[in-house]
């Protein structure tokens, strides 16, 4: 986007600073992300993809609402520490976060966290270990709000329900070809349907709680310092109700994995046990005193459903011939549903309690 609209969209939020020069941030495959640095403060601007995300207003909302809460949580703080430990968004000049351009684009704002980096991946137990401290400390700090204020920012989101009938649907309708190449998957699928409704009918029968959620806990949604101690979690457009096991199997499914989620070489494929144990340390330091004995209990369910889901998507989406997932050979979803079952059963044989 040029600077001119940049500038012009800036210029409708709340502050007092002087537009410098703008770049755009690779991270996130949905949005438009841009940094903005001025005379004082920098600035993260953000244009919500509004054909992903139907209700871009409430799906603000929900950020601010979350992001106000922490910062009463921890108004102890000092200004500059608080600013650093949960996103500070601007508002726009009406006190409204939402701004809609004369495009109809949905943009919202936020102050930059400076001397921060990111990972990609995790490459030491130290980098997992604050990652669970940190989504530990979310979930924690937002276990006394109350998530009915939020909006289902993706109905169904992880429904296993909803995703079986998805699976059920692209069955009826898949080649032979298709069905042929998968057929062994297909198997795999079927035999674990009773256990992956296991959460869903915990929650559903409400003996675990509906609580905040991230939602999308992957280890780049945390920001470290230079000495990769954990500063804050980022990314919550997907902050909406849900149950504690989808965030935990979320960030175990993605630090977990020994390869990349498309390796075709399944002997790479392989659970990092000692990834795990790092991450369920911080993440119970922080979290343990708020969970119930059902939710301790489930976690690592957690973990391995959130993995089978993600089986169930790629596999759906090859039935279907490949209209979700960008892909970049005929096989690629294919694969990556052999990738992710194949990470399930390296975590049940190294976790006998899976």
């Amino acid at each position: 986007m040029n600077t001119i609209k940049l500038k012009e969209v800036f210029s409708k939020f709340s502050h007092n600073s002087k537009f410098v020069l703008s770049k755009e941030l690779a991270s996130g495959h949905i949005n438009d992300t841009y940094l903005i640095e001025t005379n004082e403060s920098s600035y993260v601007l953000q244009r919500i993809n509004h054909e992903v995300f139907k209700n871009v207003k409430g799906l603000i909302n929900n950020k601010v609402l979350v992001s106000k809460h922490l910062q009463n949580k921890l108004s102890h703080l000092p200004k500059e520490a608080l600013q650093r430990k949960v996103l500070a968004f601007v508002p726009v000049e009406n006190e409204d976060y939402c701004y809609i351009d004369n495009d109809g684009n949905y943009w919202n704002m936020m102050v930059y966290i400076d001397n921060s980096v990111t990972f990609e991946t995790v490459n030491n137990k130290e980098v997992a270990y604050e990652g669970g401290k940190l989504i530990g400390d979310f979930l924690n700090l937002t276990s006394d709000f109350d998530a009915s204020q939020l909006i289902d920012v993706i109905p169904k989101f992880h429904d296993v329900s909803f995703r079986f009938s998805q699976f059920e649907d692209a069955l009826k309708i898949a080649s032979e070809d298709r069905m042929e190449k998968a057929s062994a998957y297909i198997g795999q699928v079927w035999s674990l349907k009773d256990e992956m409704h296991i959460i869903q009918q915990l929650k559903e029968s409400g003996k675990i709680k509906l609580r905040v959620t991230h939602n999308d806990t992957k280890i780049s949604n945390v920001l470290f310092d230079t000495n990769n101690k954990g500063i804050c979690v980022i990314d919550t457009d997907t902050v909406m109700p849900g149950v504690v096991h989808y965030d935990f199997g979320d960030a175990i499914r993605t630090i977990c994995n020994t390869a990349a989620e498309d390796e075709t070489d399944l002997e790479k494929v392989n659970f990092n046990l000692e990834y795990f144990n790092a991450y369920t340390k911080g993440f119970l330091e922080e979290l343990a005193s708020t969970l119930s004995p059902t939710e301790l209990k489930y976690l690592p369910l957690g973990a391995k459903t959130m993995i089978f889901i993600m089986a169930l998507r790629f596999l759906t989406d090859f039935l279907n011939g490949d209209i979700y997932y960008k892909t970049k050979y005929p096989e690629h979803n294919l694969d990556r549903a052999k990738n992710q079952l194949k990470l399930i059963e390296s975590m049940a044989e190294k976790m006998e309690v899976v």
